[in-house]
């Protein structure tokens, strides 16, 4: 339940030092549709294929996306009417819910559906076996966040206490952790791409497992929305959701080359290489959602994996939270 309180305080703020202009605009029948992405990553390759390829374009919607850096930032802004649509994991929906939020954000549209880390060893490791991590020292994720709560379900899944059986080190802000595995911290860390791929090319690190691979279906990153925004503009989101199926659909179809180069204009500072090896890595495992309707065996893995991790504030029935409608629209 970790950053329940600074969602609802810092919406509160938000809300009365920022002016917004909340909903969708129109011009020449064009919507414009705000995003606010949780961060910028190549883990979210449909959503920037969707935009470089025109999909949204053809369908008459005009993306103006914004990064916000963190779970928290964007549930804020989203809440404050800063953004009309979130792209951000779906426990945020439930930490919101759990506030009694009169006007919910309801998750709509899949885009990834597995953890997106990955297991970076100090020493090169031939033949790994997730026994190696008792007794050592493990960087980790932040506590609360979903790529913390995914390590330590792979963990225990692999008979491993994150508590008892190695020191987990988790007091490291998300920036930082890299540069600390850089710095010395730690004989194993679980990093996103391109960190961990990177630091496979600088011999800082080498890739010894994948936490997606292990975890299982959840419902990772998707895009959600505040139920009255849903009700009023249920066209705008059917469009956009459309758009992003198409992504989808291209991305499944598509080569790593040409994923790479429809979103090399997101990471002008990643060179088209690494860019492709991380898209190889997430797509080869099932990270991107093929469609974006979310199943609900996901949302109760969801739960598992949060119960586990002590950050399950309550049980939420997946119809409560979810919209199925929409991608069902669009997807049949």
């Amino acid at each position: 339940m970790k950053g329940l309180r600074k969602y609802l305080l810092l919406s509160f703020i938000t809300a009365f030092t920022a002016l917004f202009i909340s909903g969708c605009s129109s011009n020449d029948d064009v919507d414009k549709v705000r995003v606010a992405e949780v961060t910028r990553s190549i883990f979210y390759a449909p959503q920037y294929v969707a935009i470089s390829e025109g999909f949204f374009e053809e369908e008459g919607i005009e993306i103006d996306l914004t990064t916000t850096w963190g779970g928290d930032t964007t549930m804020t802004t989203l809440l404050a009417n800063g953004a009309d649509v979130a792209l951000v994991g779906a426990e945020t929906s439930i930490y919101v819910y759990a506030q009694e939020a009169n006007d919910p954000p309801i998750n709509f549209a899949a885009l990834t559906q597995t953890d997106g880390t990955f297991l970076v060893s100090r020493e090169p490791i031939d033949n790994f076996d997730w026994n190696m991590l008792k007794g050592s020292t493990f960087l980790g994720q932040r506590t609360g966040g979903m790529p913390q709560m995914v390590g330590e379900h792979v963990l225990r899944k692999h008979g491993i206490d994150p508590r008892n059986d190695l020191n987990l080190i988790q007091n490291i802000d998300f920036g930082n952790i890299p540069s600390a595995f850089a710095s010395g911290t730690g004989e194993f860390v679980q990093l996103f791409e391109p960190t961990a791929t990177q630091f496979e090319i600088d011999g800082i690190g080498h890739i010894v497992a994948s936490f997606g691979a292990e975890s299982g279906t959840v419902p990772y990153t998707g895009f959600m929305a505040k139920k009255s925004y849903i009700e009023k503009n249920n066209d705008v989101l059917e469009r956009f959701t459309k758009a992003l199926y198409k992504a989808q659909k291209w991305v499944e179809s598509s080569s790593t080359e040409q994923i790479a180069k429809s979103i090399q204009p997101f990471f002008n500072d990643t060179p088209l290489d690494v860019i492709e090896n991380v898209v190889e890595n997430y797509k080869s495992q099932g990270s991107y959602a093929t469609t974006p309707r979310i199943k609900e065996e996901a949302w109760d893995n969801l739960h598992i994996i949060m119960d586990q991790a002590g950050e399950l504030p309550m049980t939420v029935d997946f119809n409560e939270l979810v919209n199925t409608e929409i991608a069902e629209k669009v997807t049949n």
